[in-house]
């Protein structure tokens, strides 16, 4: 492949995931008035990254974590966002993403479609200490945004505390910082009547 080919299929791609600006997720902005698009989620977790990395359990390269969580979401232009508490879309959510993943990332030059499907892939798996940082930043932001938005979108979505911790069970993997300062936040807002409180009294 000549470099006026490269370059085409680069920017190819690069036109292709300009759809990621376009995939509105359920959570809202700071201000609370508008959702934040997967973009604008994936940039956040991008210099969250830089900035919270001495919170991670384990050492991490950030060479992988940062391109990890730029590119985590790309599969959503085929794949639709599935919100984090439709049990439901979970069902079919693998099968749909593995196929965008094929398509997406075979658009670039073999060798850099190649490097980004298995950051995708090692995210998906759960299990190198970038991966799971990489989950951390992934579960914290909306959960951040939610409590700066007087947790907006939970009321809308009548969420559950053991929903919360049910999506958080493996946050404490990768930052037990980041997850113990999560619980805080859940009470904070169980509190104020935004989180359901669904483990009380033993229920």
């Amino acid at each position: 492949m000549d470099k006026k080919e490269r370059l085409k299929k680069q920017l190819d791609f690069i036109m292709e995931i300009d759809k990621v600006k376009n995939i509105f997720r359920q959570t809202y902005l700071a201000d609370g008035k508008r959702k934040e698009n997967d973009a604008e989620h994936s940039w956040h977790l991008a210099l969250m990254a830089v900035l919270l990395k001495e919170y991670s359990n384990e050492e991490v390269d950030l060479s992988k974590v940062i391109p990890m969580v730029l590119a985590h979401d790309l599969v959503e232009i085929d794949a639709g966002d599935t919100y984090a508490y439709d049990e439901k879309g979970a069902t079919t959510k693998e099968y749909r993403e593995k196929q965008a993943a094929e398509r997406i990332y075979g658009l670039l030059p073999e060798d850099q479609g190649q490097w980004l499907k298995a950051l995708w892939e090692e995210f998906e798996a759960y299990e190198t200490p970038e991966a799971k940082f990489a989950h951390v930043l992934d579960n914290c932001q909306p959960l951040f945004l939610n409590d700066a938005s007087n947790g907006k979108s939970w009321e809308e979505h009548q969420v559950k505390k053991s929903q919360i911790y049910k999506r958080n069970r493996k946050t404490g993997e990768g930052s037990e910082v980041i997850w113990e300062y999560m619980k805080e936040l859940v009470d904070k807002h169980i509190a104020l009547g935004h989180v359901i409180d669904d483990e009380k009294d033993g229920r």
